[in-house]
Order: C-alpha cells, then structure tokens, then sequence
C-alpha cells in the first residue's frame, strides 16, 4: 500500500512553469513537492540525490523539450533507474514522433501544458496507482498514426487477454482488472505481461493505444 501524500518531482525548463505547477500541487492534500529540475540530467542528479536520502519521488511531471537532455532521454533513464517511479509526460506540443517516444521511453502517462489543475492531479494519481492517463486529443492522434506492432497483432491474444486489454486501455490497474473478471490479482498480473509480450510493447500505455487503434477499446473523448 502506498504511502501517501505522493511524492512528485517537478521536471521544466522554465521556472514560471515549475513555480506555478508548485504552487498548485502543494495545495493538494494528497501531494507534495520533494523536487525540481531545470532540465534532464539535473532531474537525475536531484532524483538520485532523493533516492540516496530515503526520499524517492513516486512521479516525475516531465517536460519533454530542453537544453541539455531532453525529456525523452530523462523518462528512459528515469525508469530503468527507479522502476518503482512513473514519469507523466508534459509538452506544448502533440506531435505524435515525440509523444510516441516518451511512451517508448516508459512514461505512464501524457499531458498538454494548458491541461486544466485537476487533470494534471488526475494523471499523478493514475500514475502513482500505476494506471494509464492520456491526454484525449493525443490519443485521438496517437491511434491514427500508430502502425501495427511488429511481430504481431491482437490476432495473437485469447478471448481472455483482450477482455483484459480492454480493461487496460480503460485505464484498471491490476487489482481492478482482478476484481472485474473475479480472478486472483496474480492471475491477472500473468495475463498482462503475457499481453505485453504478445503485442512486443514495453508498456501498459502502449497496449492502451493499440486496443484503442484495434477498436478493442474506444478512444477517449476530448473534452
């Protein structure tokens, strides 16, 4: 059981831009702000820094354009490092090479700057819980532009594991996933790796959008 509040760390390369998502997360009751980087290789430095005192952030707000190292480059390092830590990707920008390569890079996550306070508090949360939050306008893009996984398809999986990629792309975690189909919690974990390797992705994020682009699940609405 995590405990809370969660631990977030702040990751933009402009200052007005960390002080305002500070301002705002610190008056969320189940959050607090243990850290801020300026750009890639800070962030790793600093997370390292929290890491060694005891204090891990649980998730990463990751601008994804920087000087120095970028975005990408930091959510990869990121995750091998500390695979108990989600990286929510944040950008002005929806080009799908960059958003596809922070999913790629293993961010649990994808954010526009002009989301509103309470979805970015939404995408922390989902991503703590290890769930799966997109941005709806990106996953509109992301599922036209995908292409089909290589080896395989969804062609590959049982009757089971797309009743539990559905549930994936509606964004359950395991336990839900287990509570929904009444199957053990392990039972359920086993089919999602199983899923991954099947589709030959790396993430739950990544599932998502194929079950969506497969029509397995719907694509979320833009609000």
């Amino acid at each position: 059981m995590h405990q809370w509040p969660i631990r977030v760390f702040v990751v933009d390369d402009h200052a007005v831009v960390r002080r305002g998502l500070r301002a705002y997360l610190e008056m969320v009751d189940d959050m607090e702000v243990v850290g801020e980087a300026a750009d890639g290789q800070e962030a790793l430095d600093e997370i390292a820094a929290l890491v060694a005192a005891g204090r891990p952030p649980d998730v990463a707000l990751m601008d994804l354009l920087m000087p120095g190292m970028d975005g990408v480059t930091a959510t990869a390092a990121i995750t091998r490092r500390h695979p108990a830590m989600a990286v929510v990707a944040m950008t002005s920008f929806t080009q799908a090479d960059l958003v596809y390569g922070a999913l790629q890079a293993g961010a649990a996550g994808y954010l526009l700057k002009d989301a509103e306070a309470d979805e970015v508090a939404a995408a922390i949360r989902a991503a703590c819980r290890g769930e799966v939050h997109l941005d709806p306008v990106i996953a509109k893009q992301l599922t036209r532009s995908l292409r089909a996984p290589k080896p395989q398809t969804v062609d590959a999986l049982t009757d089971r594991e797309r009743e539990v990629l559905a549930l994936v792309a509606k964004g359950l975690s395991n336990q839900q996933i287990a509570d929904s189909l009444v199957i053990s919690e392990r039972t359920a974990r086993t089919h999602v790796s199983n899923i991954l390797a099947k589709l030959g992705v790396a993430s739950r994020t990544q599932a998502a959008l194929l079950a969506m682009r497969e029509g397995i699940a719907p694509a979320p609405r833009a609000s």
